[in-house]
Formats: structure tokens, C-alpha cells, sequence
């Protein structure tokens, strides 16, 4: 009898050890998953087709009401806003988002535009181009085929702003707004198609650049002629921020080092070492000073609102200060504006608003300020041209009849 108890119990011990350590190795899978949490949703996002092979969706065609998600049939003698929204397709099949894609529309319909679009509505009429957006993969590594997509979607935007200048006509002063990847697309359109052009330069009202980097080296080159919105009355000018919480390592090492973004000869090149410019929104200047949470005007959380509806905004939610070219904020007192827990946040725009009522009231006043000069400015006579010299003729004599000759 003893010794049945003696294998009965060395079995059982066995059994625990055994157990024991396969629950060890679970835990240990699972650890290692939440460590690699962000690479291993990176490999599941991979199109897994070189772009050179990759055939991509089919290009907008932008006489079309469908290549748009907003374009108002008639204009008001408001300004026009040119709004490039940011990235809504994670991928996993694509590089490029076709336009119709069902979930990345409907994204951008109940998030970004009521986020990041209405507070500029005030301004103008708002123009949202469709485009076929860069996989949220293409941001998460600096592949060549990443590159290549992100490109495409930059050439659709550029190509919507043509169209986009011949719905609003000759005439009509203009916004460029773009928020995540959509200030890549707006800043290809600022240096490449705005800034040589003098006509277009006296109608821009201000480009926002918003979460995306501007490198300060643009505006040294490209931007020379658009200087950066240094206080809240300036205009034809550009404003951006890129905005992180000092907690957050890996977004701020994505902002400042990592990302790539338009440089000299229509191409992408990292931002490190380039320093970024820095509008603090709550003071609608280009400052280091530190804005307390007291200025905040409000942030929103505005998905699902129908164009026309506003949020109730929520002030005094955050401090705000430029760090290194890097917007710092607060942790918000509200939890609606808290960042959502996604694998590659860091990567995302957040589906609220956290400077709304800054940005409203912002570009409020740069438009009041610009329309008054706009309008002077067209009702003067246009300038005289370099005085041109006249050479002297030759004056030959008309026969006298008179005379027969």
C-alpha cells in the first residue's frame, strides 16, 4: 500500500512540476508578446509585396464629387480650406488605401473632419480631398517601399490642389490644413506648388501644419518667401506643431528623429537634426514660454458630429510649452482626452482634439487680420512695369504730288 501512495504521489508531484512549468512558459510567451507588442503588429501589418510589383488602387479623379469628402457646390467671398486628413488604413493588404475603402472613409468622416476640420470652418469653406493614403505600416519604418507609397498619396494631394484652385477661382484666398500624415502632403503642397508661385502666396491667408514635423532648414530654402507665424496676427505665413507628453518616449523619439518628411528636391528625409518649428496653439505664437492650462481655450472630443454641430469644448485641460521644437502638454483633466490604449499610438492622431477652441479662435483672427489687407490690396491699381525705352524713327518724307515725284 505504501508504495502505490509513494507513485501516486511522485506522480502528482510530477504533474505540478510539469504544470508549473508550462504555465512559466506561457507567462514568459506572454511577456515577451507585450514587449514586442509593437513590432509583431508591424509584421502582421506588412503588405508583404515589394512596390515595385504592387498594383495600386486606382487614382481620383477630382471633377468627381466622389474623389471628395467635402466640396461645397457654391462660395461664399469667405476664404477657401484646403484640409488633408491624416492616416485612417492600418494595412495588412495594401500600401495605398483606395478611396472608396469602406472603414478608412468612414474614419475619416466620423473623426478627423469633425476634428480637425470644423474648427476652421469659420474661415471658409472647407475642401477635403480623397486620396489614397499611405498605410499606417509606411510610418513604422523607413522602408523604400514605404517611402514610394507615401509619395503616391503626396501626388494625389497635389493634384487635388489643382483642382482645388480651379473650383475656388481665381480670386479666393485660401487655408492649407493638414493634421498626421496629411501635413506630409499639405507641406509637398506648400514648398512645391505654393511657394514659387507669387499669386498664390498673396491669397494664402496660413498653412497649418499640424502633428506632422516642419523642419526648420524649409524654412530657410523652400519657405523663404513664407515665414512662420511668429504671433497671433500674422498671416500668409505657416503654423505647426508636433505635441507629445514627456512620459511618452517613444512618440518624441518618433517626432524629432525618425520621421521623414519633405526635403529638397521632392523627396523625404528624416527629421534629426533638422530642428522643427513650434506654434504653441494656446498662444497662437512661436514662443518657449510656457502657457499654463488657465489660457487653454478648450479641447474636444468631436467624433460622430455632423458637419455644422459643435462640440462643447473643455478649457483649462492642459499647459502647453515648446521644448526642443517639440509641443509638451500636460496630461488633460478630462479622460475624453486621454489617448485611446492602441498598439502604435505613438504612431495615430487621437480621436479627439485637444487645442479645438485654440485653433478656432486662431485662425479667426489670422483671417480677420488678412481679408481687410486682401481686399485693399485688389482694389488698388495693379503696379506699373519697368518703364520700357522707345528708340527714335526714322522720319522719311511723304512725296509732293505737285511736283510729279
Amino acid at each position: 500500500m505504501l508504495k502505490i501512495w509513494q507513485s501516486v504521489s511522485r506522480t502528482r508531484i510530477a504533474l505540478w512540476v510539469i504544470t508549473a512549468a508550462a504555465i512559466g512558459f506561457l507567462l514568459l510567451v506572454a511577456l515577451a508578446a507585450w514587449i514586442l507588442r509593437d513590432q509583431i503588429y508591424q509584421s502582421l501589418l506588412d503588405p508583404g509585396e515589394p512596390y515595385q510589383t504592387y498594383i495600386r488602387p486606382d487614382a481620383p479623379d477630382y471633377s468627381a464629387n466622389t474623389a471628395w469628402y467635402a466640396r461645397p457646390a457654391v462660395q461664399t467671398g469667405q476664404a477657401a480650406v484646403f484640409f488633408v486628413h491624416g492616416t485612417t488604413y492600418s494595412g495588412g493588404s495594401e500600401w495605398n488605401a483606395a478611396i472608396d475603402a469602406e472603414e478608412p472613409a468612414n474614419l475619416v468622416i466620423e473623426e478627423q473632419l469633425p476634428n480637425f476640420a470644423a474648427p476652421f470652418a469659420n474661415a471658409g469653406a472647407i475642401y477635403a480631398p480623397r486620396y489614397r493614403q499611405a498605410a499606417l505600416y509606411t510610418f513604422m519604418n523607413l522602408r523604400e517601399d514605404g517611402v514610394a507609397a507615401r509619395l503616391t498619396a503626396s501626388s494625389d494631394v497635389r493634384n487635388a490642389f489643382v483642382a482645388f484652385l480651379e473650383l475656388i477661382g481665381d480670386d479666393t484666398p485660401f487655408l492649407i490644413v493638414g493634421v498626421g500624415q496629411g501635413g506630409l502632403h499639405s507641406l509637398a503642397v506648400l514648398t512645391e506648388d505654393v511657394a514659387p508661385r507669387p499669386d498664390l502666396r498673396r491669397r494664402l491667408v496660413a498653412a497649418y501644419i499640424l502633428e506632422h514635423p516642419l523642419p526648420l532648414d524649409l524654412l530657410q530654402n523652400q519657405l523663404a518667401d513664407i515665414s512662420a507665424c511668429e504671433t497671433p496676427s500674422d498671416f500668409r505665413c505657416v503654423y505647426s506643431y508636433v505635441s507629445a507628453v514627456s512620459e511618452n518616449e517613444d512618440r518624441i523619439r518618433y517626432l524629432t528623429e525618425r520621421t521623414m518628411t519633405w526635403a529638397s528636391g521632392g523627396a523625404l528625409a528624416r527629421v534629426e537634426g533638422r530642428g522643427l518649428l513650434c506654434v504653441n496653439p494656446i498662444l497662437g505664437a512661436r514662443t518657449t514660454d510656457y502657457a499654463p492650462a488657465r489660457l487653454h481655450r478648450g479641447g474636444a472630443q468631436a467624433s460622430g458630429f455632423r458637419e455644422g454641430a459643435s462640440p462643447a469644448a473643455l478649457p483649462a485641460q492642459t499647459g502647453a510649452q515648446c521644448i526642443d521644437g517639440v509641443l509638451m502638454t500636460e496630461l488633460p483633466r478630462s479622460r475624453s482626452l486621454y489617448r485611446p490604449r492602441r498598439l502604435a499610438e505613438h504612431f495615430r492622431l487621437p480621436p479627439f482634439n485637444l487645442f479645438y477652441e485654440d485653433l478656432r479662435t486662431d485662425v479667426g483672427q489670422r483671417a480677420a487680420a488678412f481679408m481687410p489687407v486682401y481686399t485693399d490690396e485688389n482694389m488698388q491699381a495693379p503696379p506699373m512695369g519697368q518703364p520700357e525705352e522707345i528708340e527714335d524713327a526714322p522720319v522719311i518724307p511723304i512725296p509732293d504730288r505737285a511736283d510729279g515725284n
